[in-house]
């Protein structure tokens, strides 16, 4: 069993900047294929950023391109979301999802293909 906790979120005012990190209880990341969705109030869960376990491959929504940026730190065993111009836009509740994965360069961008999942944490961004 993977448990995840999310760290970082708080209210930032637009044009600002928050780092969210994901750890895990008692594993590693390696094997683990990692991303970071939101949910907006009244809106579905979104796919916002994948990493696979080896960090060499991501991939990012459009919304966000350019903005965000996910990264893993193997030192603290960690998943990490930099996010930075914030829009009013970006409020959400940010979770992070983990998937064991047998391809290092595997990555996923839809929820279904994630088994693991954190508790979340919002983020606000202030107009």
């Amino acid at each position: 069993q993977v448990q995840l906790v999310e760290s970082g979120g708080g209210l930032v005012q637009a044009g600002g900047s928050l780092r969210l990190s994901c750890a895990t209880s008692g594993r590693t990341f390696n094997s683990y294929a990692t991303g970071w969705f939101r949910r907006a109030p009244g809106k579905e869960r979104e796919f916002v950023a994948a990493i696979s376990w080896s960090g060499g491959n991501t991939d990012y929504a459009d919304s966000v391109k350019g903005r965000f940026t996910i990264s893993r730190d193997s030192a603290k065993n960690t998943v990490n979301l930099q996010m930075n111009s914030l829009k009013s836009e970006d409020t959400a509740v940010y979770y992070c999802a983990a998937v064991l994965t047998y391809y290092s360069g595997s990555y996923y961008n839809t929820d279904h293909d994630y088994d693991y999942w954190g508790q979340g944490t919002q983020v606000t961004v202030s107009s």
